[in-house]
């Protein structure tokens, strides 16, 4: 019986889990810069971004400085609820989804709450119309702040702000 010796793949040694917020494979979030005040995602270490669905998006230019308005219905199943958004356009990227097809998406930053923790993340947008949840959150998102349990759900409890 042959034993193999672990590969590092990250030069970054990974820090205890103390001071870290634990999350289940889905926790609900807050994202106040765009006043989405609560929103299911998914938890996914297999995700390099993260992901905010918009079904609706409209690039413009305002003091020659790139910006997205886009519009989000941040309850699944509900087409009723929408919150419409303004962001700067940071970048735009090629990204696979998990089906291996590319799509050239706009990237944004933002501040993420999850429980009583916040910062700044960065997420790109596509229509996820047809997904399970409005919201992927990335492994770099999470990357030294976030220790992940996937059997569990919602261990980060409600976003809590400061409006």
């Amino acid at each position: 019986m042959s034993t193999k010796t672990a590969e590092v793949i990250s030069s970054d040694v990974p820090t205890s889990a103390e001071n870290k917020v634990s999350l289940g494979w889905r926790e609900w979030i807050a994202l106040p810069d765009l006043d989405i005040k609560q929103i299911k995602a998914k938890v996914d270490t297999g995700a390099r971004t993260s992901c905010l669905h918009t079904f609706r998006t409209e690039p413009y230019t305002k003091d020659g400085e790139r910006r997205v308005r886009f519009w989000v219905h941040p309850v699944q199943n509900d087409l009723h609820q929408v919150v419409e958004c303004d962001a700067k356009v940071l970048d735009e990227r090629d990204v696979s989804d998990s089906g291996g097809h590319k799509e050239l998406r706009l990237v944004i930053e933002t501040t993420l709450v999850v429980g009583s923790e916040s910062w700044p993340i960065e997420m790109t947008l596509t229509n996820r119309d047809s997904m399970r949840f409005r919201m992927l959150l990335g492994r770099t998102a999470m990357a030294g702040r976030a220790t992940i349990h996937p059997e569990a759900s919602y261990l980060a409890g409600e976003p809590t702000f400061k409006a």
